[in-house]
């Protein structure tokens, strides 16, 4: 049963009781009852809004996965994540231990400061080095 369905139902019960409708409770019954079936009539309101809400939602959401599928599909994997610029370089800070993931524009400035403990750290890189941690290496 529908809350309307209910509201219409508690309106016969009390219409049933045969109240005279002069009398101050019966007139206060009354407003009650319209009270109620004011709130009744806005909830099924609201209700309705919702689903209609919901189904737009809905459709907004297939949409969405669409586009989604449609971006992302085009791209392959590589595209996403293989950029040179982001790649990330682990230092170890010889101070205070800790490890720093720094970007080759940080290495190119040639120095940075600990974010833990603020100790500048400089970068110096010889072209000609032959360990393997750069491309001026020969091996």
């Amino acid at each position: 049963m529908t809350l309307t369905e209910k509201a219409a139902y508690l309106r016969g019960l009390a219409e049933g009781l045969g109240l005279d409708p002069e009398k101050a409770e019966t007139k206060m019954f009354n407003a009650i009852m319209d009270v109620i079936d004011d709130l009744a009539l806005t909830c099924a309101d609201v209700e309705d809004n919702i689903a209609l809400i919901n189904e737009q939602l809905d459709a907004v959401d297939e949409d969405l996965d669409e586009l989604e599928t449609f971006v992302y599909d085009e791209m392959d994997d590589d595209d996403l994540f293989d950029d040179d610029d982001d790649e990330c370089f682990e230092v170890e800070c010889p101070a205070c231990g800790e490890v720093i993931c720094v970007d080759a524009g940080v290495l190119e400035d040639g120095s940075l400061n600990c974010p833990n403990c603020n100790e500048l750290l400089e970068f110096d890189f010889d072209e000609d080095c032959d360990c393997g941690c750069c491309d001026g290496c020969d091996d």
